[in-house]
């Protein structure tokens, strides 16, 4: 909203200062102070709130240590990454930009899942919360949302950098020979570590027939869909100490941010030889502003926990970064980049599986780690949960710094 009244204060009164709004770099970094400002002054207000109404997490007594002192910390401080978020992007994005649009979309729809499951939780006195069924459809829901939109609408796009021959090395000199090519509406992805790494989704029917590449839709969406499930999941399964989701995921986001801006900038695409999208650039403003909230809940939510951000953000956060990694073109580096949430999936599909299996082979159940998530399994070691989660960040860390170097190492 700023972003028009500035620009019309420009246009009409030429007012001193107002085209700073014109700059991606300026909106962002006003959009991550105030979503700091937003999660951190008027988190503790919302804190407040949570407790004077005792929407208190109940815990289930899983043998771990400490665990019982937990009981009746406030959750649902999801809601605080969301308003957070919400607020700069509301301020300082462009809102008509078909991104910025599906990422809020994303945000009002997991936030609303992840409330019902906390409110069922806590009024309801229901530890199951909503029923998993109802979380899958939501999530199948989204993810159907974001796929349809990715493939059909006219916006979304890529365009082929024309260099002119014999370009400098300069960045800045080459931004006089980079020129455009005609916008593209495709289904390709980002292949890491591959030179000439453009893969598109489409060529995995149309081998059969080239008449079938305009049913790509049939392969696009249902992958789609599976990351959304998938990675909203992972980020939920993290959230069990205090700190680790929260912390992991704003690692995540800065990376997925960098990808965001130099995805949506004409030279930097060009000079790095990577996918050139036009308009996603403008994710960026999303991106720092959701890092601002997700750090700035950090402040409460580090141990020992203030708040728990339950379902209402655990689920949010997931589908965002899946979004972010969809729409930047990059989700074959979820793997990578989302190393801790995939660990924390297999962790608990290879606990369960291994229990079936060695119960029907040998009449009893055996586990493969401790207590799945993989975090708790380091508890039951004996591990304090301030050294696991600390150690988790910085395996992330190291992940997102490889994920970077897949923009050059091919």
């Amino acid at each position: 909203m700023l972003y028009y009244l500035f620009k019309y204060l420009e246009e009409q009164y030429q007012v001193p200062g107002a085209q700073l709004f014109e700059f991606l770099s300026f909106r962002s970094a006003m959009a991550i102070i105030l979503s700091l400002g937003i999660s951190t002054i008027y988190g503790k207000r919302i804190i407040n709130y949570l407790r004077a109404k005792q929407i208190g997490e109940s815990v289930r007594d899983l043998g771990l240590k400490g665990q019982t002192e937990k009981a009746g910390t406030p959750t649902m401080g999801g809601v605080i990454i969301i308003i957070a978020t919400l607020i700069p992007v509301l301020l300082f994005a462009k809102l008509e930009n078909i991104y910025v649009i599906l990422l809020i979309v994303t945000t009002l729809w997991m936030g609303a899942i992840g409330f019902l499951d906390d409110y069922i939780k806590t009024f309801k006195k229901d530890k199951e919360g909503l029923k998993g069924i109802f979380k899958v459809i939501g999530q199948i829901g989204l993810g159907l949302i974001v796929g349809c939109t990715m493939y059909f609408h006219p916006q979304i796009t890529t365009k082929e950098v024309v260099t002119a021959t014999n370009p400098t090395e300069n960045v800045i000199a080459r931004a006089e020979v980079v020129d455009m090519g005609p916008e593209v509406k495709d289904t390709s992805t980002t292949i890491p570590f591959v030179k000439n790494n453009e893969f598109e989704y489409s060529s995995l029917i149309s081998w059969i027939n080239p008449d079938l590449v305009n049913y790509a839709w049939l392969i696009f969406i249902p992958i789609v869909i599976f990351i959304v499930t998938a990675v909203s999941n992972g980020a939920n399964l993290t959230d069990g100490i205090d700190g680790l989701a929260a912390g992991s995921s704003a690692i995540i986001v800065l990376t997925l941010g960098l990808f965001a801006w130099v995805s949506g900038n004409i030279i930097f695409s060009d000079y790095l030889n990577i996918m050139y999208i036009p308009r996603s650039g403008e994710m960026t403003i999303f991106i720092t502003a959701f890092a601002g909230a997700l750090v700035g809940f950090l402040w409460y939510n580090t141990f020992p926990a203030q708040v728990f951000m339950g379902d209402t953000g655990s689920l949010t956060i997931g589908g965002i970064i899946a979004v972010l990694a969809i729409a930047t073109r990059k989700e074959l580096l979820i793997p990578l980049l989302c190393g801790i949430f995939l660990i924390e999936n297999l962790s608990v599909v290879m606990q369960v599986g291994w229990f079936k299996f060695t119960r029907r082979k040998y009449g009893e159940g055996r586990r493969i780690f401790l207590m799945s998530p993989l975090h708790h399994h380091y508890q039951k070691k004996g591990k304090h949960e301030s050294k696991i989660v600390v150690r988790f960040w910085i395996v992330g860390i190291f992940l997102a710094i490889l994920t970077i170097v897949t923009l050059k190492v091919r």
